[in-house]
């Protein structure tokens, strides 16, 4: 039973994108335009080569970034402004996640490889931007994404994080791997095909915190 497997757990680590809102929002559709638009003027290529290099770098790197980063020197600051300049229409408030997660004990952070700009657009939308301690981009970590090691133990070390009482939920299994070798409960949030460290999985984020904490006192 989830209920009995996050009983001990205080530390309480939720990842932005297609885990916070609902895949079909389609907000990475604009996001992926943005950056294949980016490249293409940055590296002067065409947009197939962009395309390609985008996919390359976030499966090898992490994310578009970090190999833009690594291999062409891109200043992280306008790339992130400039890709996240989109439009947040597509997302609506869901009271009901907000109270699932506010009825979480413990702590509550975001830890995403977007920036914290752009997550506070994003949680403001679903109407979640009261329901967290503390919200972690990409910046926290000197631009070091998810999936890599370093980039968890900062933020964990920032916040003050415990694996041992902590549960992370994500969308992409590799962004996992390290919560689980860290002793952490993992939630592969999404329909994606889950792996060996994976311990949980969902497709409704609230439904699924529903069954992980009591219910929040009614108001009579």
């Amino acid at each position: 039973m989830p209920a009995a497997a996050f009983s001990h757990v205080r530390h309480w680590v939720f990842d932005l994108d297609n885990t916070l809102y609902p895949p079909d929002a389609a907000l990475f559709d604009q996001i992926e335009v943005k950056m294949i638009a980016y490249v293409m003027r940055e590296l002067g290529v065409d947009r197939d080569r962009a395309d390609h290099l985008r996919a390359t770098y976030w499966a090898e790197h992490g994310t578009t970034l970090a190999g833009l980063m690594a291999h062409h020197q891109i200043e992280p600051g306008p790339y992130l402004a400039d890709v996240h300049d989109i439009s947040f229409d597509a997302l609506t408030p869901d009271p009901k996640l907000a109270d699932r997660i506010s009825a979480l004990p413990g702590r509550r952070i975001v830890f995403t490889n977007g920036d914290v700009a752009y997550a506070q657009n994003v949680l403001n939308a679903r109407g979640l931007g009261e329901t967290f301690d503390a919200v972690y981009g990409v910046e926290e970590t000197g631009f070091v994404p998810k999936p890599e090691a370093p980039a968890f133990h900062t933020i964990f070390g920032l916040d003050g994080t415990d694996p041992a009482t902590a549960a992370m939920f994500e969308d992409d299994p590799r962004n996992l791997a390290v919560p689980h070798a860290l002793g952490m409960q993992c939630v592969l949030v999404g329909s994606a095909k889950p792996e060996a460290h994976i311990h949980h999985q969902t497709t409704e984020l609230a439904d699924f915190l529903e069954r992980v904490t009591p219910s929040p006192t009614a108001v009579v």
